[in-house]
């Protein structure tokens, strides 16, 4: 199904590029990255039938369910965060045994992380005893839901072992590192030391762009830096759009290119977000970003040991991206509609649209908490020269005629 363009684009990326210890610790006591339990790692000899059902949220996040201290928990698969983080707000967190754990870059700024010790984890095939996970704040709207979760799982939980991501299926497994079960094109990966992530590398225009941090839990489809796109040199059109990291929005260029190569493989008509100047990746010294909006046309093998990333061509890796036509970028709050941002160069920029508007109804319909699965989603991405009448909360209406812009 096509998904109706919303800004609720999460962009989680947690780098451990240089921990710093907060000027206020979470306890007396304080675990740096390098000091901290690693745990004792078993991958079951039946692994490969042990297949982890998840859903794909409205942001693009693959959301499942772990076992966390022999309970379930809420879990999005982040292989742009260097250590599993915890939410400060879950009931998991023991409060007597968290810690200050230092800070860290994430997309949007800096956050402050602590450390809880854990005694058992448990995901698909793969199990821990012992080793620890990162607390911090972990709101919704980094999620790219409604509804928070309880963990991000990130590379040092992943990395040891193979990740098939069954995205059609909407499923994914942990295997043994060096096995290939299915055949598609193949690009360099590796787990970085400098960053602690999954990095590989690809090409836009003539430009080739490395490090590309390969991050599942970066909603959009690919992200480069300023400089990378501007040496690209090409000449498409583009506007703005916002997204969300775990410190807060960030506005980016948009563009949508004719190409863009990862190893073997050729992707055609490619969304790109392109940062700003100083912005995230260029921070940590990366090139970029392959999110899971791109990857999510794919059968995906993630697997670091063997320095393989294999890509098998899924239903939808033909399909177009959604452009927008109303040049709204929109979030859901239960009943209503956010507008949190307008895009530059867009029909509702021309019509005097705000970042903040609240929008109720469009065409007489109310919004509901099943907004992002209804029919009246697709209207941001509406034929153009359509006229969508929208109904503000505030009782007043505004018609916006859609239109091709970028």
């Amino acid at each position: 199904m096509r998904r109706a363009l919303l800004a609720l684009v999460p962009l989680i990326a947690v780098v451990f590029v240089s921990a710093r210890e907060p000027a206020k610790p979470v306890a007396a006591a304080s675990v740096s990255p390098a000091s901290r339990d690693r745990g004792v790692y078993r991958l079951f000899d039946d692994a490969e039938a042990r297949w982890v059902p998840f859903e794909l949220t409205p942001g693009n996040q693959i959301r499942f369910t772990m076992q966390l201290d022999g309970r379930d928990r809420t879990a999005i698969l982040d292989t742009g965060v260097s250590y599993t983080l915890l939410a400060k707000a879950s009931p998991a967190v023991d409060t007597a045994k968290l810690v200050a754990g230092g800070s860290a870059q994430a997309i949007g700024g800096s956050v402050q992380l602590g450390w809880m010790p854990t005694r058992t984890l448990a995901i698909g095939g793969l199990a821990r005893t012992g080793g620890g996970v990162t607390v911090t704040d972990l709101p919704a709207i980094a999620t790219g839901s409604t509804a928070a979760v309880d963990l991000l799982v990130g590379a040092d939980l992943l990395a040891g072992h193979a990740l098939d991501i069954d995205y059609a299926a909407h499923r994914f497994r942990l295997i043994r590192s060096g096995r290939l079960p299915f055949k598609g094109e193949t690009a360099p990966l590796s787990v970085s030391t400098e960053r602690s992530v999954y990095e590989s590398a690809a090409t836009l225009g003539t430009r080739r762009l490395a490090p590309m941090i390969v991050d599942t839990g970066d909603g959009s489809a690919v992200t480069v830096t300023a400089a990378g796109w501007d040496a690209a040199a090409l000449r498409v059109p583009a506007t703005t759009a916002v997204s969300f990291g775990l410190a807060g929005p960030v506005v980016s260029g948009l563009a949508i290119v004719p190409e863009f190569r990862v190893g073997a493989m050729t992707a055609r008509e490619t969304e790109i977000r392109i940062e700003p100047a100083g912005g995230f990746s260029q921070s940590i010294g990366a090139a970029g970003r392959i999110g899971s909006g791109f990857l999510q046309k794919y059968r995906v093998l993630l697997d670091p040991g063997a320095r393989r990333m294999v890509l098998s061509r899924g239903p939808t890796a033909d399909t177009p991206p959604l452009r927008s036509t109303s040049g709204l970028l929109i979030g859901i709050e239960k009943d209503r509609l956010k507008v949190l941002h307008v895009m530059r160069g867009g029909p509702a920029a021309a019509a005097g649209w705000k970042d903040g508007d609240l929008i109720c109804t469009i065409d007489g319909i109310a919004v509901t908490g099943d907004y992002a699965s209804s029919p009246i989603a697709s209207w941001s991405a509406g034929t153009s020269g359509r006229v969508v009448t929208l109904g503000l909360c505030d009782g007043t209406t505004r018609k916006l005629a859609l239109k091709h812009f970028y």
